[in-house]
């Protein structure tokens, strides 16, 4: 077995000492005091059961089993940098691609700000979307298919002691109509009156389809749903359509807002989706997902203000 005085910091020290013949300058170069730099090689020394230096004056001269350590040394140490890169690069540990996983709704705005704000921390940062609903990212990230996620964390049970949830912004619900459909033009959406209607729905495992069973829970009511779409926007294609109705984010205001007509919910129907980034706590020091935390940071900083 080898001695547990012999380390790599150590041996980085003594090869140091080596290059530079000069504890001084050796303590310089690798930002430590002389003393420390004495006592590493001593406490090699030790660990090795032999001599590497004679002291001449105030210098230690290198012994022959000071060169055979040297070849091997560097050897090690090599080998060992070459390992760490390996390792985290098989862990995606600041590798030049980020897999982000996204619900589709946030390819509109949010999605979009982020990688140009990306792209300038890390410009050499490739960047892979995968869409999907909030169960499926979720389970992806789980099983370490993706490095990231964004999901309404307020329609999801995301493990506290193994991710971290950083909130981006919080998003109202509100009731999507065809446009020709005859809505009260102010005021708000009482669920209850749309008992007789058609509605179109998310699957399930979408965050809006969470939301979507509380509110008629709330109503008092099993809505008659004419299908199911595993997309936000293949479910507002059927609205525009006249298929039928539902409740969407207030995200996708700005592009449906001239062909799906909107209506806020009434205040026993009202809910808000908490938009966040969540990523594994153990990656927390990745430089790739320190940026964009960063970024996302600054996107909620940005919202707030709105």
């Amino acid at each position: 077995m080898i001695d547990s005085e012999i380390t790599f910091r150590k041996l980085e020290i003594f090869l140091a000492y080596m290059e530079k013949q000069n504890i001084t300058r050796a303590a310089e170069q690798l930002g430590l005091s002389s003393v420390s730099v004495h006592r590493a090689l001593h406490s090699l020394e030790e660990g090795l059961r032999c001599p590497l230096f004679i002291h001449r004056g105030r210098n230690l001269l290198p012994l022959p089993a000071a060169e055979a350590l040297l070849e091997h040394a560097t050897q090690v140490i090599e080998q060992m940098e070459h390992g760490i890169l390996a390792t985290r690069r098989a862990a995606g540990y600041g590798d030049k691609r980020l897999k982000v996983g996204t619900l589709y709704s946030l390819t509109l705005e949010t999605i979009p700000r982020l990688i140009m704000g990306l792209k300038l921390r890390r410009p050499e940062l490739e960047l892979e979307l995968v869409m999907g609903s909030n169960n499926d990212l979720l389970h992806k990230l789980e099983d370490g298919q993706l490095d990231a996620i964004l999901i309404s964390t307020s329609d999801s049970n995301v493990d506290a002691q193994r991710y971290d949830q950083l909130p981006l912004f919080q998003d109202d619900i509100f009731l999507a109509a065809p446009a020709s459909a005859e809505l009260a033009s102010e005021g708000t959406a009482d669920l209850r009156d749309f008992r007789q209607k058609k509605f179109v729905s998310l699957a399930e495992g979408f965050a809006t389809y969470h939301g979507f069973q509380e509110a008629f829970q709330v109503a008092g009511f099993e809505p008659d749903i004419v299908t199911r779409v595993n997309d936000i926007f293949s479910m507002l294609s059927l609205v525009q359509a006249g298929v039928g109705y539902t409740l969407i984010p207030g995200r996708m205001k700005g592009v449906y807002e001239n062909t799906v007509r909107l209506l806020p919910l009434a205040e026993a129907y009202q809910m808000r989706q908490t938009i966040s980034l969540v990523f594994p706590h153990s990656r927390e020091h990745d430089p790739n997902l320190l940026a964009l935390a960063a970024e996302s940071r600054m996107y909620a900083l940005t919202s707030r203000k709105r």
